[in-house]
């Protein structure tokens, strides 16, 4: 697009630059990751001003710069730079055609289904999906102008912290297809209920075409409050499941001793064996949702049952497993926690130490759980007693004292730590050959830090 199409597209006001100028690349709001001919996003904040980096990104390539003043170099001065992002973004979309979007929300697994979908549909054809989270407002536009002419699938993730926030989203890149995992009690202190949960995550499904345009609504059979979400569409809905009836299903579905999932995939009177390389039972579930968004889409069932079962992950911190030398084995899912997340990691936890290894559950606190966090911190140390774990570190303030209280009494050691660097300190002294050391915290806890350490080892192995 040349900048008087962008600046004509966003209300702007073009300083500093000739109107032909045009943007080949991404329109980035990192200067770190500015591509010659592309856009850089000057955001103000409270202790960053993107503005004070716009001549950097143009040294680095940047075609030009939107921002909310003149910066002194080629730029689209507009009122309001996140909502200039978002309509440019729209502008790009409506200029793909040919490109299917696939909206991907839920409060649980949403992360991961997309990074199995980025990893499946290249099979069919070129396909770009976010990278690792970049869910919102911001990320949402980043991913769009990465597409191009010859993107064929457009796989979005899209997050939300209150009603109308997937609304926006799907204004800014209208789904033909929509993915629903599960409504779970991520941020229930900021929704109030999971009811308000599903109403927002359901937005998703709202944004759709309907049939006839080939809409298509992929819902969660195992989770009422998704499947309800089907009265709200007049999209095709195709529903899987692993524990009730579905239109694509799970059967048989086991782990191996690393704690992998196998199962066979089933639709239309079809099957095919799929044999996971990622950790946790839980995945079965998200490998199911992306299985089921590539057989709407019409391609054979062997095929999407090949891609499967090569999908590993990529998002930092999403279920990463690495061995150290010392045979410690460290799963590193540290980049968020919702209670629904950290039971099922707890899960794979067990299943992945079946063989007589220690279990290790070192977890920080979650977060935005609002007047529940401490029953709900509670209920997480109890399953940590319940999977047999050996060992509970849990690190932080008041509601890591509830993860303690929850295990108390039981056959698990229990050790409280203030921070990272008492962590750290209990786990260099204290772990064991052999042993299966859990991760996991919000985003905002800082655990990731503490696992990157814990791998540090030279010799350690990505599994």
């Amino acid at each position: 697009m040349t900048l008087r199409e962008i600046t004509a597209v966003v209300g702007g006001a073009l300083h500093d630059a000739p109107p032909n100028l045009t943007v080949i690349a991404p329109v980035v709001f990192d200067s770190r990751r500015v591509e010659p001919g592309g856009m850089f996003v000057a955001l103000p904040g409270e202790r960053v001003d993107g503005h004070d980096y716009a001549a950097q990104a143009v040294e680095a390539g940047a075609v030009a710069v939107l921002a909310s003043r003149p910066v002194g170099v080629p730029a689209v001065v507009v009122g309001d730079v996140p909502a200039a992002y978002g309509r440019l973004a729209r502008a790009v979309v409506d200029r793909l055609p040919l490109t299917t979007v696939i909206g991907v929300t839920g409060s649980v697994g949403k992360t991961s289904t997309k990074d199995i979908l980025a990893q499946v549909l290249p099979a069919f054809g070129p396909t770009v999906a976010n990278r690792a989270s970049n869910n919102n407002e911001l990320g949402l536009p980043y991913t769009v102008t990465r597409a191009t002419a010859d993107t064929r699938y457009l796989v979005l993730e899209m997050g939300a912290r209150g009603i109308g926030h997937v609304a926006y989203l799907t204004h800014l890149a209208p789904p033909k297809v929509s993915v629903v995992t599960r409504v779970g009690h991520a941020h229930l202190g900021e929704f109030g209920s999971v009811e308000n949960i599903a109403q927002a995550k359901g937005e998703i499904v709202e944004a759709l075409p309907d049939a006839a345009d080939g809409g298509l609504a992929v819902l969660n059979a195992d989770d009422e409050l998704v499947t309800a979400m089907a009265s709200r569409t007049a999209a095709r809905v195709v529903r899987y499941g692993i524990e009730r009836p579905a239109d694509v299903r799970a059967e048989d579905v086991s782990v191996d001793e690393l704690g992998r999932a196998r199962f066979r995939l089933v639709h239309d009177g079809q099957s095919a064996e799929v044999r996971l390389r990622l950790y946790g039972l839980h995945q079965a579930s998200n490998a199911l949702a992306a299985a089921t968004v590539v057989l709407g889409l019409g391609h054979p069932i062997d095929a999407v049952a090949d891609a499967l079962s090569l999908a590993e992950a990529v998002s930092p911190g999403r279920m990463q497993v690495t061995t150290r030398p010392d045979g410690v084995t460290v799963i590193n899912d540290a980049y968020n926690a919702a209670p629904d997340a950290m039971r099922a990691a707890l899960r794979a936890l067990r299943s992945m130490t079946g063989d007589g290894r220690r279990a290790v559950a070192v977890l920080g606190e979650m977060a935005e759980l609002g007047d529940h966090a401490s029953e709900v911190h509670r209920e997480i140390g109890q399953q940590v007693a319940e999977i047999g774990a050996g060992w509970l570190v849990a690190i932080g303030g008041t509601d890591a004292e509830q993860y303690a209280a929850g295990a108390a009494g039981t056959g698990t050691a229990v050790d409280r730590a203030a921070n990272v660097a008492e962590a750290w300190e209990l786990l260099r002294t204290g772990l064991r050959p052999g042993d299966v050391v859990l991760v996991k915290a919000a985003n905002s806890a800082g655990l990731l830090a503490l696992a990157d350490r814990l791998i540090e080892e030279p010799g350690a192995v990505t599994a």
